[in-house]
C-alpha cells in the first residue's frame, strides 16, 4: 500500500467512525501536520475521497466533507442491497468473519446499553463490514468501505442516531441467527426486508429535517 492510498483509508475510517461531520471544512494545513505528509500527498487523497464523493472541492474555499442527498441515500440503498445480500446469499454457511458479525453486535450492545449512539453507529458499520467480508474479496471490501462512509455522512446530517440504530441492534443478531440456523440464503432474505426498512427511515428523517 502506498502512502496516498493509505492516507485515504485513513481519512475514510475517521468518515465511518462519525469523526468527521457532514459539511466541515477540512484544514489542509492542520492534516498535513497531523498525519505528517505533505500538503501535495493530502491534496491527492483529497482528489481520491472526491471521486469516492466522500469530500467536496469548492472552488477558492477548499474542501469540506460531503453531505449527501436525498438521491445520494437512494443510490446508497439501492448498492447496499445488491452488494450485502448477493454476499450473503452466497456464503459459505460456517463461514470463519460471521463472529467478526456477532463482534460487532456485541459491541452495539454494550454502546446502547450506554446511550453512546455514535459509538452504535460506528459497531453497526462494522457489522456490515463484516457482511461483505464474507466474499473473501478485498477489493469489493475496499469498495463497500466507501459506500458505509457515504451511509454515515448520510446519518450524521440528520442526527438522530439513536431512532436509527436502536431498532437494528436486534435485527443483525436476527441476521446472523437465520445466517447460522436456515442459511445464507434465509438471512439474504431478512437482510432485503431489513435494509428497505432502513432506507425508508433514513429518507423519513430527511423528509423531516428538510433536507433535500
Amino acid at each position: 500500500m502506498n502512502h496516498d492510498s493509505s492516507l485515504v483509508n485513513r481519512l475514510t475510517d475517521r468518515l465511518i467512525a462519525g469523526e468527521l461531520r457532514p459539511g466541515e471544512r477540512l484544514s489542509e494545513t492542520a492534516l498535513a501536520k497531523e498525519f505528517d505528509v505533505s500538503r501535495n500527498t493530502l491534496r491527492e487523497a483529497f482528489r481520491v475521497l472526491g471521486e469516492q464523493g466522500l469530500v467536496t472541492h469548492i472552488p477558492h474555499r477548499g474542501v469540506s466533507v460531503a453531505s449527501p442527498s436525498t438521491a445520494d441515500v437512494v443510490d446508497i440503498y439501492r448498492v447496499r442491497h445488491h452488494v450485502e445480500c448477493s454476499v450473503l446469499e452466497y456464503a459459505p454457511r460456517n463461514h470463519p468473519n460471521a463472529v467478526r458479525m456477532e463482534a460487532a453486535i456485541e459491541a452495539a450492545e454494550k454502546f446502547a446499553a450506554e446511550e453512546n449512539w455514535l459509538e452504535v453507529g460506528t459497531a453497526n458499520m462494522g457489522f456490515h463490514n463484516a457482511v461483505v467480508s464474507l466474499s473473501d474479496s478485498r477489493r469489493l471490501m475496499r469498495s463497500f468501505a466507501n459506500v458505509l462512509a457515504e451511509l454515515r455522512l448520510a446519518f450524521l446530517k440528520v442526527e438522530v442516531l439513536d431512532f436509527l440504530h436502536a431498532p437494528f441492534i436486534e435485527r443483525n443478531r436476527e441476521v446472523v441467527e437465520i445466517y447460522r440456523s436456515d442459511g445464507p440464503g434465509a438471512a439474504a432474505t431478512i437482510l432485503g426486508a431489513y435494509l428497505g426498512d432502513s432506507e425508508r427511515q433514513v429518507l423519513g428523517a430527511y423528509a423531516r429535517a428538510g433536507q433535500d
